[in-house]
């Protein structure tokens, strides 16, 4: 598990469908804001980062209302919360290297809400950088499931500057390029007919750490614990634990 997509996908096999929409919409328009607010402008064609936040809410079918709510508050037309960015770091069971994006309008409260989910965990929150360096950021894009054509995928990926196309499980195909390279990408494939079910920011370990057992279990309820906390955007962690293990923690 070279991150935290597996174990989101595991999640809703779990009976947990509702809740996890309902948590997905909560850091879904707390993303559309900020991208609203940061980027200046509530008009995505201006603004990658909030075409992109759009994106996931409606492949959330998120209610265009709340979208456009959520615009609003962040270009102030509404009044709303304003959230700080920020990423905190540390290590969990068995050493593993932990990254948490986090959305906050009470930076004291979260921090000491994570640090006590990282103490809780066996684990510690560790001085920022310690291990940032080990997640590079990379853009990521998903291919819509009822696409089969890898070749297709792979020309129009070659074309607009990227390199790495792999066959999702689930269907359709996983796009990893330069963050520089996420919207050029994500754009080609849509121009080339072929429909983006996601693209976002992400960050990619470079070296992970194999676990099973007991340390995987620990591993993944810390990871569990801080994605469900009501500040967390993102967690990545530098573990890789078999399909099988994950299947058999569900």
């Amino acid at each position: 598990m070279s991150g935290h997509n597996k174990w989101s996908t595991i999640k809703h096999k779990k009976g947990k469908a509702d809740a996890v929409r309902g948590k997905l919409f909560t850091k879904v328009i707390k993303e559309i804001s900020v991208a609203a607010r940061m980027g200046g402008t509530g008009d995505p064609d201006s603004n990658p980062r909030l075409r992109r936040a759009i994106d996931l809410a409606k492949a959330a079918n998120m209610p265009r209302e709340n979208i456009e709510r959520a615009i609003k508050k962040g270009t102030g037309e509404l009044d709303g919360v304003e959230y700080l960015e920020t990423t905190y770091e540390g290590y969990g069971p068995a050493g593993v290297a932990v990254l948490v994006d986090v959305l906050t309008d009470n930076k004291n409260r979260t921090v000491a809400d994570i640090r006590h989910i990282f103490a809780k965990a066996g684990g510690n929150m560790g001085e920022s950088g310690c291990v940032a360096w080990m997640f590079p950021a990379k853009g990521l894009i998903e291919t819509a499931a009822s696409f089969k054509d890898e070749d297709r995928v792979m020309e129009v990926v070659l074309e607009a500057g990227g390199d790495d196309v792999q066959p999702l499980d689930e269907g359709g195909f996983e796009v990893i390029v330069e963050p520089t390279l996420l919207d050029v990408v994500a754009n080609a494939l849509r121009q080339a007919g072929i429909e983006v079910a996601k693209a976002e920011m992400t960050r990619i370990p470079t070296t992970t750490i194999p676990l099973t057992g007991k340390a995987a279990e620990q591993v993944m309820r810390l990871v569990d614990t801080l994605d469900d906390h009501d500040d967390v955007q993102k967690v990545y962690a530098n573990v890789d634990i078999s399909d099988e293990d994950l299947e058999g923690m569900a």
